[in-house]
């Protein structure tokens, strides 16, 4: 994979997550639970420090973070995360499950690439800690989703 792909497809995820960080914060305002609205947050923290980390990797590899992405994904999830909080937070808990299988499936897909042409190298690592922080996120959403439905 050539460096400007690879930065392509890392502009891909710094939008993703940017917005991620949008909708979780929006979400997080809606919520009336106090646990709910803390869990929210802090996954919004989390998020917010995935597009730090790949801003940073993009730059090391000569490119720019997205400049659509700082305008167009904080407006979409904001504005996803107001209206999803409108339908429940079962309807919520369900759409960011999805997003974040999403993001997970092409976390792996990325890692994959990359170890076959570069091996285990320093990016690998990171984008597997962000596919971890997904994973728990993801099972974060389906306990709670579980619950409600008891």
């Amino acid at each position: 994979m050539d460096s400007d792909k690879l930065i392509s497809r890392l502009n891909w995820f710094f939008n993703l997550e940017l917005n991620q960080v949008d909708l979780y914060t929006s979400q997080s305002r809606a919520s009336h639970d106090p646990y709910v609205r803390v869990a929210f947050e802090r996954i919004s923290y989390i998020e917010q420090q995935h597009v730090d980390n790949i801003a940073d990797k993009i730059k090391e590899l000569g490119g720019k973070p997205s400049k659509i992405g700082d305008v167009l994904a904080p407006i979409l999830g904001s504005v996803a995360g107001t209206v999803l909080s409108i339908t429940g937070l079962a309807n919520v808990l369900r759409a960011n499950i999805l997003i974040e299988q999403k993001a997970m499936k092409d976390y792996k897909n990325l890692i994959h690439q990359l170890r076959k042409t570069y091996g285990n190298i320093e990016l690998v690592r990171l984008l597997q800690y962000n596919l971890f922080d997904e994973d728990l996120h993801t099972a974060w959403f389906q306990r709670e989703l579980s619950k409600l439905k008891n």
